[in-house]
């Protein structure tokens, strides 16, 4: 959708915060929204695509991973902040590391894993507004 066109209602998105070896991936967006931030991967649902899919599909081509989905984590609203600011129902889910090395796309210009009990001590990471809860609630429903 071109930015100069306001969007006329609320787009769905996916997110994961995916777990390997006790560490979560956080990647820093390349481009807005929230460019320069850190938080999880994903993306957009398109019409008619089910969120696993769409969370499975945007992770595959942000990061080249593979993962296995473990359920529901929380979700997060991102209010229109601007004229032709988009407005957005975030849900995030929990998941696992099964494949693959990162390998960034252009939305995304840098990622790290990080134990999730060090997210409050990182002062070299923007974290995007919420994130820490999500990790939270994704690590206990990993169970590491």
């Amino acid at each position: 959708m071109p930015a100069s066109v306001q969007p006329s209602h609320p787009q769905i998105a996916v997110s994961a915060a995916v777990f390997r070896d006790g560490k979560v991936l956080l990647t820093r967006r390349a481009r807005s929204p929230a460019k320069g931030f850190y938080s999880l991967p994903g993306g957009r649902v398109e019409f008619g695509e089910s969120l696993h899919r769409a969370l499975s599909r945007e992770i595959d081509e942000e990061t080249g991973l593979e993962i296995e989905i473990v359920g529901l984590a929380g979700w997060r609203e991102v209010l229109p902040a601007a004229p032709g600011a988009g407005h957005y129902l975030i849900m995030s889910f929990a998941a696992r590391w099964i494949a693959r090395e990162p390998s960034l796309n252009e939305e995304l210009d840098d990622y790290r894993w990080v134990a999730p009990d060090a997210l409050g001590s990182r002062d070299d990471l923007k974290l995007t507004s919420g994130l820490e809860e999500v990790i939270r609630s994704a690590h206990r429903l990993i169970g590491a």
